[in-house]
């Protein structure tokens, strides 16, 4: 398994789970999902209940148009369930399965993790990703305690448990306003502790319809993987595999992208909250994007309504002029709807607040692509692109 395995496009369908909702030990300055709790200001239990868990995995693996099965367990910090959640989950899955293949990843922040955990984790195949954004001076700077305490050095024990028990993980670390400076710091940082899969993702968000404090400006963000991207191409191509680079050759070869942001469409990319609510994305959790609750349909007849249709082709459909007309609409398509948020050069709405970096991302790399798309177009592999780069 690796994290390609954890893409939206694995599966015709696919929900991420949240069994404690956003509850979560930490309060990251910059996290988008906390304040999903004031979606249910009458509960005070966020834990999923048996009820809602059981008809999750029957209906999710009912749904599943290919043999093999993958449920991704999210938050929040879904660790603050126990281990008997999750041996409960593991008996329905084999018994609704009936043999078939399924995998299991989790996203946690790593600061709860301990031997039992790991064990359990290795004795049943799961993929651990791990959230963290870089070195200690990175990571502590955001991802903060709700004491305020810094975090780094909890979750690199969590590491080291992981890699005791021998656990496959990945990383995945948030680019902000900060790390965004030190970009070779933050990939060696990664590949320093033999993480061989590696997400990152650009923190965008609005605070009272203004900008906040810690988004990653966009050239940075186009600075930040030209930086990673030059490294990558001349010594780890085939090595390392970076999600974001994965993503572009994909696009630029024609494939489907293991990134749902730089796809064509949304909506491939459910979300089910505790109390069996299920939304159209984890970035469009609130009201007007509420497709049902799975005690009343089906998850195939949620995740395939009109509406949910409707917001994925919305992507595609409201692409401003500016962006149709850009020489790099095949590789980004636009990026994430949530990130739509400036005005473009004529005046229209919604342009991409990365816009400017991706430009400049792809402006640079597409030599590269070109050449690593002509290698895999005769069977070669696309590693080659080091051989010519040496010589």
């Amino acid at each position: 398994m690796n994290m390609n395995a954890i893409a939206p496009f694995a599966h015709p369908l696919y929900v991420m789970l949240k069994p404690v909702g956003a509850l979560c030990n930490l309060r990251c300055n910059y996290c988008y999902y906390l304040g999903k709790k004031n979606l249910y200001p009458q509960t005070s239990n966020y834990l999923m209940s048996e009820e809602i868990l059981e008809r999750f995995i029957e209906q999710y693996i009912q749904s599943q148009s290919m043999n093999e099965v993958l449920f991704t367990w999210h938050g929040g910090e879904p660790l603050m369930r126990n281990r008997n959640f999750f041996k409960k989950a593991l008996e329905f899955q084999r018994k609704y399965g009936r043999g078939r293949p399924i995998d299991n990843c989790i996203q946690t922040n790593g600061t709860l993790l301990t031997d039992d955990w790991c064990k359990f984790f290795k004795e049943n195949g799961f993929l651990v990703g791990i959230s963290i954004d870089g070195p200690q001076h990175c990571q502590d700077i955001y991802r903060r305690t709700k004491d305020n305490r810094p975090t780094f050095l909890s979750v690199m024990k969590g590491i080291e448990l992981l890699k005791k028990h021998n656990v496959e993980f990945n990383a995945m670390g948030v680019v902000n306003d900060y790390n965004a400076d030190y970009p070779l710091e933050f990939y060696h940082f990664f590949k320093s502790i033999d993480c061989h899969y590696i997400q990152f993702s650009p923190i965008v968000e609005l605070i009272d319809g203004k900008l906040a404090i810690w988004n990653v400006p966009s050239e940075k963000w186009g600075d930040f993987l030209i930086a990673i991207f030059d490294e990558w191409v001349r010594k780890d191509v085939g090595t390392f595999y970076i999600q974001y680079f994965d993503s572009t050759l994909a696009n630029w070869v024609g494939e489907q992208p293991c990134i749902c942001t730089l796809a064509k469409t949304c909506g491939h990319a459910g979300v089910m909250e505790f109390n069996g609510d299920v939304y159209a994305c984890d970035h469009f959790v609130y009201p007007e994007y509420k497709l049902g609750n799975i005690r009343n349909q089906t998850l195939t007849e949620m995740i395939y309504s009109d509406k949910q249709i409707k917001f994925g082709n919305n992507k595609q459909d409201s692409l401003t002029s500016q962006c149709k007309a850009c020489q790099f609409l095949f590789a980004c398509n636009g990026e994430c709807p949530k990130n739509r948020i400036i005005k473009t050069d004529s005046g229209e709405a919604e342009l991409n607040y990365l816009c400017k970096g991706y430009y400049k991302f792809f402006e640079h790399v597409a030599p590269y692509m070109d050449f690593m798309k002509k290698e895999l177009s005769t069977q070669r592999s696309p590693a080659n692109v080091m051989r010519l780069i040496g010589q």
